[in-house]
């Protein structure tokens, strides 16, 4: 379901040009969507539940290629470039424009962005941290590591799930061309 709600956060329409009729202003008894073209020219109605239809028609099915390479980015093309080595013969027009310092703080905000801690700040005392140097060295990396207890992996299963998170979703489809949930995240 998460992967589904990655897909509309970032809508493939505008907001403005959206209207939302809700079932207890609706002449019919069925929630509304009115949506007027970018011109203003042309206005369309939908059901709630065919608008969401409409919504998430570029979205994917599970385990379904999204992304395809023809010609000069095909996967035959590369590899019978590689395999040629002429490949590295084609001139890089686009330069990097972070500095040599900042390429190398670049880790430092992808283990935040991944993990959602920032792996310059202590975690005793909450302290700015500064790199002084790298160990590179396997052995002694594993000589601290023993030290401080963290060489051996202790493996455990994932966290367990709060049930409670995930509302269960219940409506009647029998009217709707939408695709069930189960479609989309089994």
């Amino acid at each position: 379901m998460e992967n589904l709600a990655r897909y509309i956060i970032r809508a493939c329409f505008s907001q403005e040009r959206m209207v939302y009729i809700p079932v207890t202003e609706a002449t019919d008894g069925v929630a509304k969507v009115i949506y007027t073209s970018k011109d203003g020219k042309t206005r369309k109605t939908f059901d709630a539940l065919d608008w969401l239809a409409h919504l998430v028609t570029h979205v994917p099915g599970r385990y379904e290629q999204t992304v395809r390479y023809y010609g000069y980015y095909s996967n035959k093309s590369r590899g019978m470039r590689k395999k040629a080595e002429t490949d590295d013969a084609i001139p890089v027009i686009l330069k990097n424009d972070i500095s040599s310092k900042k390429w190398r703080q670049n880790w430092a905000r992808l283990i935040q962005k991944v993990y959602e801690v920032d792996p310059l700040i202590c975690p005793k005392c909450q302290g700015k941290m500064r790199i002084i140097a790298f160990i590179e060295d396997e052995q002694l990396i594993k000589k601290i590591l023993k030290h401080l207890d963290l060489w051996e992996i202790r493996n455990h299963g994932p966290p367990d799930r709060d049930p409670t998170h995930i509302p269960e979703l219940t409506y009647d489809d029998d009217y709707s061309q939408i695709p069930t949930v189960d479609y989309w995240i089994q």
